[in-house]
């Protein structure tokens, strides 16, 4: 027969005085006591020590000589003893990315559902998305523009700020010639740049020619030549109709060309690059500067006495770059703060239009330049909260931010594109905002609703 108690004779880890116990197998024990009382010592460095010393005793000597040896617990027997596990005291994690579906892995699940059986809707116009093979490009070119000369393009740039420089020289390098630029059709020429402040659109010229069947092999050619330059999309323009069409070997609404990558599990991940917000990096809310808590005295100027009383970690880097911003607005030193114009205190907040924050962050180097240009209060205090270790430091700041609902993703944490794949007219970010209950109604009879 089993024994029906633990028997534990001479127990002397730690603070255990000579314990002699008796504890009943098959049964939930709970060991209590003021804090070093020797809790830990017995289970953990009696019990659990020499079960699992007994176990390592099992192995051969062979095995053991690879896995060392464990030294007996200091007690003078233990009889009754079962095999052993023990489970870490652990906390949960603090990560603020993780949800119920994170942690019991559903939610991986879901992705993988919806990167292969997902069906996509254009985010402009709220169709489906095509996918097309080369051949069935060609096919439907020849039907939209039979007989018209038309013009290939391979977009390049699409709605981005930059001069460009080296892509232009590039292309001319490669042997094109000509691009649509903005709309507008120019030669490539020598150390061609563009206004880095605006947002171009940059198509390249693979071809001219006209869609008739005796130009049929070139056509074909160009077609391939356009897509492989243009990273799997093309366009087909005929400038004197105003004609045009976008075509994509991914998936593309073919109303308004954009396109979407083919999605993978990461796609609808908000903790991959690949899948969270750009805007929120998917938290699903953003910090937000609160101005009025950073002026404690408006009537006074910002660089005397406006601001209030800092930790000196803040107060040392934001008045020497106030400073360094006052030689070219003297008014910092002397207007109150209250009375500044609208335009000056937004440069102050958010620092010049000229940087690209999100881009050029990295180059911070706990001033409020970079590259010479003022990068603001806002960008300046985040930063240094998200990056700093010192609790004194965040406590500080979060006098002066507050949390908002992302303003891209509106709390979905998601790429507008992957918001846009849906199954059974539902998004991935609707099916995990479900209650459990609900969700599982949903999955249990999504077969029967599916096609093959």
């Amino acid at each position: 027969m089993a024994e029906e108690h633990l028997d534990i004779a001479g127990a002397r880890a730690h603070n255990l005085q000579d314990l002699h116990l008796s504890l009943p197998r098959n049964q939930l024990v709970v060991i209590t006591g003021v804090s070093g009382s020797g809790k830990s010592s017995l289970a953990f460095d009696t019990i659990y020590a020499e079960g699992q010393r007994r176990y390592m005793e099992t192995f051969s000597a062979y095995a053991r000589q690879f896995i060392g040896s464990m030294e007996r617990p200091d007690v003078d027997k233990i009889t009754g003893l079962s095999p052993v596990i023990a489970i870490d005291q652990k906390t949960t994690s603090r990560n603020p990315r993780s949800t119920v579906g994170t942690v019991t892995e559903i939610y991986d699940f879901l992705r993988l559902l919806y990167a292969r059986i997902g069906e996509a809707y254009s985010y402009v116009t709220g169709k489906r998305m095509e996918k097309l093979s080369d051949a069935e490009i060609l096919k439907r070119i020849t039907e939209k523009f039979a007989g018209k000369p038309i013009y290939l393009l391979a977009p390049q740039v699409t709605a981005r700020k930059g001069h460009y420089k080296e892509d232009l020289a590039k292309l001319r390098k490669l042997g094109f010639v000509r691009a649509r630029i903005d709309g507008e059709l120019v030669e490539l020429v020598a150390d061609m740049k563009l206004d880095r402040y605006k947002v171009h659109d940059i198509e390249v010229v693979v071809d001219k020619l006209p869609v008739e069947d005796k130009f049929l092999g070139r056509l074909t050619q160009s077609v391939t030549a356009a897509l492989n330059t243009g990273k799997g999309s093309l366009i087909a323009w005929v400038p004197e109709e105003g004609l045009s069409a976008w075509y994509c070997r991914d998936l593309m609404d073919p109303e308004s060309g954009i396109s979407y990558p083919t999605p993978e599990p990461s796609s609808f991940s908000f903790n991959s690059p690949y899948g969270a917000c750009p805007t929120c990096a998917g938290l699903g809310q953003v910090m937000n500067l609160i101005t009025e808590n950073l002026l404690a005295n408006p009537d006074k100027p910002l660089l005397s006495g406006a601001l209030p009383v800092m930790d000196d970690s803040l107060e040392v880097p934001v008045l020497d770059g106030l400073r360094k911003l006052g030689k070219q607005h003297p008014e910092l030193a002397k207007t109150p703060a209250k009375d500044l114009k609208p335009e000056l205190l937004e440069l102050i907040w958010y620092g010049e239009p000229e940087v690209n924050w999100q881009q050029d962050k990295e180059l911070f180097d706990d001033e409020l330049f970079i590259r010479n240009r003022f990068i603001g209060l806002r960008n300046f205090l985040e930063h240094r909260y998200l990056t700093t270790w010192a609790e004194q430091t965040k406590a500080e700041i979060e006098q002066y931010l507050q949390y908002d609902p992302c303003p891209e993703c509106h709390g979905a944490r998601l790429r507008k594109e992957s918001l846009w794949f849906k199954i059974d007219g539902q998004s991935i970010y609707e099916l995990a905002s479900l209650e459990l209950d609900h969700l599982k109604t949903w999955l249990s009879d999504l077969e029967s609703r599916l096609n093959e």
